[in-house]
């Protein structure tokens, strides 16, 4: 049996030792394939990947030649199959070092669920054992690496944050000072290793201290985002000054709360935050917090940009960060406030070039490298008190599988029908109409968040599409997989000319707003699965 090691350079080992892994767009090609291990990647997907967005007029050839040589180097047991409309590699659970990091993750999670932090400890220790160093370390320089890499060191950070919760419940608090400071100082703008230090510098007699690590960290936050620390540190800041009982190691609870994923809005003018507030505002309501912030390029418009923000944010029904702020690369930006909020989705409005062939370079940054989803709000004003509800199109894409999860967040934030749209049989080109596969996506929704939905099949045009969506209040679709060289995609322009309510939807790695919390420790996750 071959087993792929990806928690640090890439490595093939069998029991006669280690196969070298090749070239490097032959090392790429299997990395692409593990990190979607035991799904298809399509063969578009493949070439994007390998080229960065710039596949040339060989690139099928290409990649059908990197397939062969893989296949070659590893023999019968490579798990590497042909499925249309590309390729899957079939592994075994423990096969890969990322699956068996997740097992302990997510067994090391329901321990400390369960109260059992010691033994929690011991699985989150083994799983944190098999990193080597920094994840696909020998392809970094990748443009799909990278992505990949931020995500994974994101998730090696959670569960060595569990395994410090599961610490500090063990009253080990003075032992972990030391390697807080360090991680602190490493990751000054992530809230939860604050709280953990915080927590641990208090509970060892050292309150001043404690107090400290908050206004560093309320410092950094406010310097480089114009936002105050989340509901969860500020309340650890209030509850040390008390000097709270609850903060005693004794007890299971303490330190920073781990709050559900933020909803972050970037919008780029006034006019649209209305439209993207409509989406914000109801998902708000469901436990998550709300960062509203406006990106400029010009700071004599800051302070207006500023009041005008939070004078809008004053009239909504849920709490709102709210920050402005000056940027040359608002795309780049954007990611590092998903990244350090640990944000499920970013919303941002569409501009007017969504028709063209090829997507603004802002806009393109900020979805190859967000971490989270990101939906793109784009035509006419949303009102959910018009309209026959939330319309999704399906087409079972990998895109089209996040689109699904957010139309149907939005159906029950705002108690309104869901209908998901696929297209009638076609008997001329021997094909049959998509009613099983939604019927497929219509029992996966009901099984995660347990609403119903109806199916609506249309034409497969774009006069068909747009005629079947007429009535929608919004309409939710996954964004082409070849969005890098055609843009949104051919529905998505016809949707945009006619000036429908729509949100384009892009997957990210990080778990969505339906993935079950333990999910976080998961490179990725969809209702599919």
């Amino acid at each position: 049996m071959l087993e792929f090691r990806i928690l640090g350079p890439l490595e093939i080992v069998t029991e006669r030792g280690p196969i070298p892994p090749g070239g490097p767009k032959q090392r790429a090609t299997l990395s692409i394939l593990l990190l979607s291990r035991n799904r298809v990647v399509s063969v578009d997907r493949l070439a994007d990947d390998l080229y960065a967005g710039a596949a040339p007029v060989t690139a099928v050839t290409q990649v059908q030649r990197q397939i062969s040589e893989l296949r070659k180097a590893l023999g019968p047991a490579s798990g590497i199959e042909t499925r249309s409309p590309g390729y899957i590699i079939r592994l075994s659970s423990d096969q890969l070092d990322l699956t068996r990091f997740e097992r302990y993750a997510e067994d090391g999670s329901q321990a400390l669920a369960r109260g059992e932090a010691k033994r929690a400890v011991d699985l989150l220790r083994e799983g944190l054992g098999l990193w080597r160093g920094t994840a696909l370390a020998d392809l970094a320089y990748e443009s799909f690496a990278q992505r990949a890499i931020g995500r994974l060191e994101e998730l090696r950070l959670t569960v060595l944050e569990q395994r410090i919760e599961a610490e500090l419940v063990l009253a080990r608090h003075r032992e972990l000072v030391g390697e807080l400071e360090q991680l602190a100082r490493e990751h000054p703008l992530r809230e939860r290793l604050s709280g953990q230090l915080m927590l641990a510098l208090y509970r060892s007699g050292r309150q001043t201290e404690a107090l400290q690590v908050y206004a560093r960290t309320r410092e950094r936050l406010v310097t480089e985002f114009g936002i105050e620390p989340t509901r969860g540190l500020h309340e650890l800041e209030r509850a040390i000054l008390a000097q709270d009982a609850s903060l005693q190691p004794e007890r299971l609870g303490g330190s920073v709360s781990d709050t559900r994923g933020l909803v972050l809005v970037l919008p780029r003018g006034e006019g649209r935050l209305d439209s993207l507030l409509a989406i914000a505002e109801p998902l708000a309501r469901s436990e998550r917090e709300l960062i509203i912030a406006r990106l400029i390029a010009d700071e004599s418009e800051l302070e207006r940009a500023a009041s005008a923000v939070n004078d809008r944010c004053a009239s909504l029904a849920v709490r709102a960060m709210t920050a402005a702020f000056t940027t040359l690369e608002p795309a780049r930006d954007a990611v590092r406030l998903a990244t350090t909020y640990d944000a499920e989705l970013v919303l941002v409005d569409a501009r007017s070039d969504l028709e063209a062939d090829r997507l603004q370079d802002d806009l393109a940054v900020l979805l190859d490298r967000s971490p989270a989803d990101v939906g793109i709000v784009a035509g006419a004003e949303i009102d959910w008190r018009q309209g026959a509800g939330v319309f999704v199109l399906f087409g079972g894409g990998e895109h089209d599988w996040a689109a699904l999860e957010l139309g149907s967040w939005l159906a029950v934030a705002t108690a309104s029908p869901l209908r998901l749209v696929g297209t009638r049989a076609d008997p001329g080109r021997g094909q049959r109409d998509a009613s099983r596969l939604l019927a497929d996506a219509s029992l996966a929704i009901q099984k995660v968040v347990g609403i119903a939905s109806e199916p609506l099949l249309a034409e497969a045009s774009n006069e068909g599409l747009l005629s079947a969506v007429d009535a929608a209040t919004l309409v939710v679709l996954g964004i082409s997989p070849r969005w890098r060289r055609e843009g949104i995609g051919g529905a998505g322009r016809a949707l945009v000319r006619a000036s429908r309510p729509i949100v384009l939807v892009h997957r990210g790695p990080r778990p969505g707003g339906l993935a079950p919390r333990e999910s976080r420790t998961r490179f990725t996750w969809s209702i599919e699965n």
